[in-house]
């Protein structure tokens, strides 16, 4: 797994309210006291049991974006195409982050 998407991995658990932190040199995501994985045991970017459920929180959060970024989730998701539906995700929850942090100002 490269740097990029250890990132965007990262990006997407912090999306779903996992604790991300780092120990040893390596990024942990804390999902239950009993599962504790490191960022490249992630797998958001090749699981549609790992990425469905974030495009799900992305459809409940699509009002605080774009219109055209709700668009893309759509076309992304009826491809069936994962690459294409990660890229597209991870994409929104930038945007959605961004536009958290400019109303919290």
């Amino acid at each position: 797994m490269n740097a990029l998407t250890q990132e965007n991995n990262k990006l997407i658990a912090k999306f779903e309210g996992f604790e991300t932190y780092e120990m040893n040199g390596y990024i942990n995501v804390h999902y239950s006291d009993d599962n504790v994985r490191t960022i490249v045991d992630t797998y958001y970017h090749s699981s549609w049991d790992w990425l469905m459920p974030v495009v799900e929180k992305c459809f409940v959060k699509q009002e605080e974006v774009s219109d055209d970024l709700s668009f893309k989730l759509n076309d992304a998701l009826l491809e069936t195409n994962i690459e294409s539906l990660y890229r597209v995700v991870v994409e929104f929850i930038k945007q959605y982050n961004n536009q958290s942090n400019n109303q919290i100002k």
